[in-house]
C-alpha cells in the first residue's frame, strides 16, 4: 500500500477540526465566573485537559497558596489543592509529561523577598508537592521550557536586590543546575519585571532586559551571547512584552521608564540579530499581557500608570501591516493580570491589579475574529483504541503493537491545526517525554494536513499503547497512542 493512499485515508477524518462558528461578537469582552480569591502576580497555565491552572498571587500586598481551576465548558473557577507555600511573582511551566513546576517567587509580604523554594502540581491528583530547592533565591523571574525538556530560569530579581545567576530545572532528575553566565553587564539589574523571554525558532531564547540590553541563551552550549540593542528608551520602570510572531519575529511592545509609559514598539529578527522600528501602539502599555492568537496577531490588554491607576484598554498588532488598531475595551481594569489562549480559541484575562493597589477577582473572555481550535492529531478512521495516524518515517507502514516504534527512530505525524507557513516551535510529547521536531509544515499535496517528523525519545518505557500529544501555540492537542518496543 503507497503512502500517499494512506494518507488519503487519512484525511477521513479531517471534518469538523477547522475554524468554528461565533456565539459571542468577535473583538469583544465577556465576562466570565469570578475567581474564588482575588489575586494579582499570580499565574495561569494552561493544562493538557483544557483547564486552567491559576496559582498564587496576591491581595493586599500578601502572597496567596491557594490555587483553583478555570473550566471553560462551563466558565466556572472552582479551589484545587493549595500550594505548600504562600507565593507571588513567581514563575510557573507546563511540564512534558503535564505536571506543573512552581518556582521561586516571595513567600512573605511587604518586603517580597525571594524564594529558593519549588513545588509540582499534578493535575491528576489536583495536589501540590514540594520539589527540589533551586540553587538561588529568585522572585519576578521568568521560565522557559526549552526544546530538551529542561527549564530555563531567568531574570528577576534575589537576595540585596541582586540578579540570581540564570539556572536549569531537568524534570528527569527533578534537580535545579547552574547554567552559563550573562553576557550583559547584570549589576544593576536588581528589581521585579527587568527582564522578558522568548523561546525562537531555533531552540535558542532571546532575554530583553531593562536599560536597552538583549542577548541569546543556547541550551546546546550553556552560554549567553549579547545580541543587537534594543531602540527604545530604557525601560527600567516596567519592561515591555515580547512575544514570538508566526514569522518567527520578536514583538516588543510597550514598557516604560521615568519619563512614562510607552507607545513604541519594535520587532527582534533572529536571522539578523537586530531590532527595528514597527508601529506605534494606540495607547501606552506597561504592565500588560501580550496574547499571540492563531491567526497570527497579538492581543495587547491592560495598562498601569504610575499614580496607581490601571486602564483597560486593549488592541491587536498585524504583522502583515506592522500597525496596531484598537479593538473593545475589557470590562475591568487591569495591570499585573494573566491572559491564556484557551483550546476553543477564545483568551482568559483574569484577575489582576484593578487600580489603587487593590487586586480584582473578575476574569473575562477575548472571543477573536475566527475561532481557531488547539490543534488535533489524527486517529486512524474507525478506530475505538486512539491509534495515531502515525507512519514510520518514509514507509506506508502505521506505527502500532504490531509493528511498534523503536527509540531513536523517525516518526510521521498526522495532524491539523498548525498555522500555514508559521515557524511557531512545536512540541511532541511521546510517553511523557519530548521528542526531537525535525520537520514540521503542510503534508505536500493534502490541503488542510500537517505532517511533523519527529525522533522518539530513547527514554520511552516500551509498551503497546505509548501516549502521543502535540503542544502548539501552548495549547495541547488530544492524545493518540503508538506502540513502542526498546532496542534489541
Amino acid at each position: 500500500m503507497k503512502a500517499s493512499f494512506v494518507i488519503a485515508l487519512l484525511l477521513l477524518g479531517l471534518a469538523g477540526h477547522g475554524a468554528v462558528a461565533l456565539a459571542q461578537s468577535p473583538g469583544t469582552f465577556t465576562g466570565t465566573g469570578a475567581m474564588t480569591t482575588p489575586r494579582a502576580w499570580h499565574t495561569a497555565t494552561l493544562l493538557t485537559d483544557g483547564k486552567v491552572l491559576i496559582a498564587g498571587g496576591s491581595v493586599n500586598s500578601q502572597p496567596l497558596a491557594t490555587a483553583e481551576l478555570y473550566d471553560p465548558d462551563s466558565g466556572t473557577f472552582t479551589p484545587t489543592g493549595g500550594m505548600t507555600a504562600p507565593r507571588m511573582a513567581h514563575s510557573a511551566t507546563l511540564l512534558p509529561d503535564g505536571r506543573v513546576l512552581i518556582a521561586g517567587g516571595a513567600t512573605t509580604g511587604g518586603d517580597v523577598t525571594a524564594s529558593h523554594t519549588a513545588e509540582i502540581y499534578d493535575p491528576s491528583t489536583g495536589k501540590f508537592a514540594p520539589a527540589s530547592n533551586l540553587i538561588g533565591d529568585h522572585v519576578c523571574q521568568r521560565a522557559t521550557l526549552l526544546s530538551n525538556g529542561k527549564v530555563l530560569i531567568a531574570g528577576g530579581s534575589g537576595p540585596n536586590a541582586r540578579l540570581p545567576q540564570a539556572e536549569l530545572y531537568d524534570p528527569a532528575s527533578g534537580a535545579f543546575a547552574l547554567t552559563g553566565t550573562y553576557a550583559s553587564d547584570a549589576s544593576g539589574f536588581n528589581s521585579c519585571d527587568r527582564a522578558a523571554l522568548t523561546l525562537l525558532p531555533n531552540g535558542r531564547v532571546l532575554i530583553v532586559w531593562e536599560d536597552d540590553a538583549a542577548e541569546v541563551y543556547a541550551p546546546d552550549t550553556g552560554s549567553f551571547t549579547s545580541t543587537g540593542k534594543p531602540l527604545a528608551p530604557s525601560y527600567a520602570d516596567g519592561l515591555p512584552s515580547a512575544t514570538l510572531l508566526m514569522n518567527g519575529r520578536v514583538l516588543v511592545a510597550g514598557g516604560g521608564d521615568d519619563s512614562g509609559i510607552d507607545y513604541t514598539a519594535e520587532i527582534f529578527d533572529f536571522s539578523s540579530a537586530n531590532f527595528t522600528v514597527t508601529g506605534k501602539m494606540t495607547a501606552a502599555h506597561t504592565l500588560h499581557t501580550a496574547t499571540l492568537l492563531p491567526d497570527g496577531s497579538v492581543l495587547i490588554a491592560g495598562s498601569y500608570a504610575f499614580a496607581a491607576v490601571a486602564f483597560a484598554n486593549a488592541e491587536l498588532y498585524d504583522p502583515g501591516a506592522g500597525t496596531f488598531r484598537p479593538t473593545s475595551a475589557m470590562n475591568t481594569t487591569r495591570a499585573l493580570h494573566t491572559a491564556t489562549l484557551l483550546n476553543g480559541g477564545r483568551v482568559l484575562i483574569a484577575g489582576g491589579n484593578a487600580g489603587a493597589g487593590v487586586s480584582t477577582s473578575l476574569a473575562e473572555l477575548y472571543t477573536p475574529g475566527v475561532l481557531v481550535p488547539a490543534p488535533v492529531l489524527l486517529s486512524l478512521p474507525g478506530n475505538g483504541q486512539r491509534q495515531g495516524a502515525i507512519l514510520h518515517a518514509g514507509t506506508a507502514r502505521v506505527v502500532t503493537s504490531s509493528d511498534p516504534a523503536l527509540p531513536g527512530e523517525v516518526l510521521e505525524i498526522y495532524a491539523t491545526g498548525l498555522s500555514d507557513g508559521g515557524v511557531i516551535p512545536l512540541q511532541i510529547v511521546i510517553g511523557g517525554e519530548l521528542g526531537e521536531v525535525l520537520y514540521f509544515g503542510n503534508a505536500t499535496g493534502f490541503a488542510g494536513l500537517n505532517q511533523i517528523n519527529v525522533r522518539v525519545p530513547r527514554g520511552v518505557a516500551p509498551g503497546p499503547a505509548v501516549s502521543v500529544r502535540l503542544t502548539y501555540l501552548e495549547r495541547s492537542s488530544n492524545v493518540v497512542t503508538i506502540g513502542d518496543k526498546q532496542c534489541l
